[in-house]
């Protein structure tokens, strides 16, 4: 069996987990499985890397000199107790030694000019995937696995020149991932990938966004024809709720490639939603699995979903969120009120999340992420008041509920149920968006209700016996 195996940054997170995991890796390749590896950086590590780009930017030297200590602290700890042998450990910190100097020198770039261009960005915190896969490709040598260390580069990913959220060419990529890793597998070399990066087709380093591991992962997965995908974080899989807000959530043992995506962009943990495009297109099946918990099945991923019979799948509430209401009796039936609103906010890089508008057309209701709040609205305001618009509203203290469930497809009566357990908690509706797929009905509720609220349709639909295989 064919897999490529992904691991986060919190199972990562420090030279012993680094190497359970590649005992882990170890213990499946005695079991005749053909493993690529894909690495994340560090726990927090990116993040670190990005708080530094900003301080060198402005100037303060003595902050960024703080922060590279800890890095290179962090690394030199990690490879002294993920590896044991005493050449390999010197050989390992050699290579990290040489990379660190590489970043110290972009930083400074960016310290001297007190500017970050894009490009520059990507190239500093590509260095968070590069130092903890090293590491890893150590540990897996340590333990007696032949395996070879490849970045973005040299392991052929190819992007377009989207610093930052950079897009896969599929195609030039999936021909050169084949030349070069195939050969590897066929030899019986594990392969170990740092995840989140590519290269351009100039070469320069290029990252695929928040949560790009996974979608490194499903490139090759794609790539090579795998027979499956599996993404390791620290939680057995997706599930019902959230198990912080519902405290009977149940792990979902199987679910719909479609059913994913709308929960991935709703914020389910230890999936990405860009990441399963690939794994679709080739239908290959996807899992999540729990590096603290390695014998439990986790969540498969698949063309087909599990638990037919269960109309709704999962309950998951969207926080850090506001509301925006655009107002005016001259909007009525006037073309192109809407895609003048949106473009607006599209020009100030404002994304819109959620969208309803009564047929009336007299209001169009948008919900934006609450740190975008309040330039969303200085936007609006200084474009359209005076116009076709006569108010725009703001609210900050609202929630967003998403039910999601292939089974709503074509069932009558799932909206007044959904709504019905609502209302019995005594709690009021302000906004309502679903989609022709019927796969999703998302609604706004007061930011004091929301996790009432999913409690409410948890309960209703009898969720916490869902999770059952």
């Amino acid at each position: 069996m064919r897999v490529v195996m992904k691991f986060g940054g919190s199972s990562l997170k420090n030279g012993l987990l680094i190497r359970r995991v590649a005992e882990i890796v170890r213990g499946y390749l005695g079991k005749g499985f053909e493993e690529v590896v894909v690495c994340s950086a560090m726990d927090k590590l990116t993040d670190i890397l990005l708080d530094m780009i900003e301080k060198a930017s402005k100037g303060n030297e003595d902050r960024v000199e703080e922060i590279l200590d800890l890095i290179h602290r962090m690394h030199h700890g990690a490879v002294r107790e993920a590896i044991k042998d005493e050449s390999l450990r010197e050989e390992i910190l050699g290579s990290i030694k040489k990379e660190f100097e590489e970043l110290k020198r972009a930083v400074y770039g960016v310290l001297y000019l007190r500017e970050a261009t894009p490009r520059s960005r990507d190239y500093i915190i590509s260095f968070g995937e590069r130092f903890s896969t090293r590491i890893f490709y150590g540990a897996l040598r340590d333990l007696g696995v032949k395996s070879e260390y490849l970045d973005g580069k040299s392991a052929g990913i190819i992007t377009d020149s989207n610093f930052g959220e950079a897009n896969p060419l599929l195609e030039v990529t999936r021909f050169e991932v084949r030349r070069r890793i195939k050969p590897l597998l066929d030899g019986g070399i594990t392969p170990v990938v740092t995840g989140f990066m590519g290269v351009n087709e100039e070469g320069v380093y290029t990252t695929l966004g928040r949560g790009g591991s996974d979608y490194t992962a499903t490139i090759l997965g794609y790539c090579l024809d795998v027979d499956e995908i599996w993404l390791w974080s620290d939680v057995d899989g997706l599930m019902t709720a959230d198990p912080r807000i519902v405290k009977d959530a149940r792990v979902l043992s199987r679910v719909s490639y479609a059913e994913a995506v709308e929960m991935a962009m709703f914020g389910a943990k230890g999936l990405h939603p860009r990441a399963l495009e690939p794994a679709m297109n080739a239908k290959i099946p996807v899992r999540i699995r729990n590096t603290f918990n390695p014998t439990a099945c986790g969540t498969l991923i698949s063309s087909k979903s599990g638990h037919t019979e269960t109309v709704v799948k999962c309950v998951l509430l969207v926080q850090d969120v506001g509301m925006i209401t655009v107002k005016g009796v001259s909007m009525i039936g006037r073309p192109g009120t809407a895609a003048r609103i949106f473009s607006i906010l599209a020009e100030s890089g404002i994304n819109i999340m959620m969208i309803s508008q009564s047929v009336s057309e007299s209001g169009i209701s948008m919900i934006v992420r609450r740190s975008q709040l309040q330039k969303a609205v200085n936007c609006l305001e200084d474009n359209l008041l005076g116009g076709f618009v006569k108010e725009v509203e703001a609210e900050d203290d609202v929630n967003v509920v998403a039910i999601v469930g292939e089974g709503m497809k074509g069932t009558p009566g799932v909206a007044s149920k959904v709504f019905g357990a609502v209302a019995r908690r005594g709690i009021n509706i302000r906004m309502i968006a679903q989609g022709s797929s019927e796969l999703n009905i998302s609604f706004v509720v007061k930011e004091e209700d929301g996790v009432e609220a999913v409690k409410a349709i948890h309960e209703e639909y009898g969720l916490s016996l869902i999770g059952e295989p």
